[in-house]
C-alpha cells in the first residue's frame, strides 16, 4: 500500500526527490575508508577519546613565565621564586607531566613541607596518606588539571607519580625523575640542602616558593639564602617572578602592593 502511494505521488509530481537526495548526502560513514574497525581496539579508542580533553598545551602568559618554562627545559635545577599567583607550582607540575608522557623521565616526585599556615590543626585521623592529604592538596589539584582522574590514579598506583613530605626524602637518590619541591619557603636551610642533594642522574628538579610568605620564623626560612648562593652557578637557573607575572584575579596584584 505504501509503495503504491509513493508511486502515485511520484507520477503526480508530489514526491520531493531532491529533499531525499539532500538527506542522503548528510549520511556519513561511522569509520572513514582508511580506518578499519577492530572490535578489540574499541575500548582503547574510547579511552583515548575520553582523556583527550586533558591534553593541554601550556604557554607563558608573561615574560617571567616564559623564562621559567625555558629554564625548566634547559636546566637540571631551577629555582622559581615569586609572589602568589605567578603560576610557579602549576608550570612546574605541567612540565613534569609533559616530560613523563614524552618518556623523558621515568617518574614524578612531588614534595612539600607539612607546615600549617599560621595555626595548628591538631592531629588528623587515618593512615599516613590521610594525615598528609590536606598538606599535599595543592599538588593533587595541579595534577588533576593535567591528567584525567583515572590516569592519575593509575600512575600513582604504579609508583610513576609519588607525592611525599619533605621529612621522608632524606637518604634517597632520585634518578631519572622530575622532582618538584613546592612551598620551599617553609623549609629551613638544612632541609633545602638535603633536598637539593637528592638530585640524581637524568633528573630535573624545580624548587618553588615565595620568600615573603613563609610560615616559619623569618630567620628560619632558608629559601632566600639558598637562592642567592645558587644564582652564582652557571648550570642553575634562579627565576625571580614579580607582580607583573601574577595570573590570578587582578586584585591579587593590587593587594600585594599594599600588604
Amino acid at each position: 500500500m505504501a509503495k503504491r502511494s509513493v508511486k502515485r505521488r511520484m507520477n503526480q509530481g508530489e514526491f520531493n526527490t531532491d529533499h531525499y537526495r539532500d538527506e542522503e548526502s548528510k549520511v556519513r560513514a561511522l569509520f572513514p575508508d582508511h580506518v578499519r574497525y577492530d572490535p578489540d581496539q574499541a575500548d582503547r579508542i574510547a579511552e583515548k577519546n575520553r582523556d583527550q580533553r586533558y591534553t593541554k598545551n601550556i604557554k607563558p602568559r608573561s615574560e617571567g613565565q616564559g623564562e621559567l618554562i625555558k629554564a625548566i627545559e634547559t636546566r637540571n635545577l631551577v629555582m622559581a621564586l615569586g609572589p602568589a599567583g605567578t603560576g610557579k607550582t602549576y608550570l612546574a607540575v605541567a612540565k613534569a607531566v609533559e616530560a613523563l608522557e614524552k618518556g623523558e623521565v621515568g617518574r614524578i616526585v612531588l614534595s612539600r613541607p607539612a607546615v600549617e599556615a599560621g595555626e595548628s590543626i591538631g592531629y588528623l585521623p587515618g593512615a599516613l596518606e590521610d594525615k598528609l592529604a590536606p598538606y599535599l592538596r595543592p599538588l593533587y589539584d595541579a595534577l588533576s588539571d593535567r591528567l584525567s582522574p583515572k590516569k592519575l590514579k593509575q600512575l600513582m598506583s604504579e609508583g610513576m607519580i609519588e607525592i611525599a613530605p619533605v621529612g621522608y626524602m632524606r637518604g634517597r637518590t632520585l634518578n631519572n625523575a622530575f622532582v618538584v619541591i613546592d612551598e620551599a619557603q617553609n623549609c629551613t636551610f638544612g632541609q633545602l640542602k638535603m633536598l637539593l642533594t637528592r638530585l640524581g642522574w637524568h633528573s630535573t628538579m624545580v624548587v618553588t616558593g615565595d620568600p615573603q610568605q613563609s610560615d616559619l620564623l623569618p630567620e628560619m626560612s632558608g629559601l632566600g639564602d639558598i637562592a642567592d648562593r645558587l644564582s652564582a652557578l652557571e648550570d642553575v637557573s634562579v627565576i625571580r617572578l614579580g607582580q607583573e607575572d601574577i595570573v590570578r584575579h587582578p586584585l591579587v596584584a593590587c593587594m600585594l602592593d599594599v600588604l
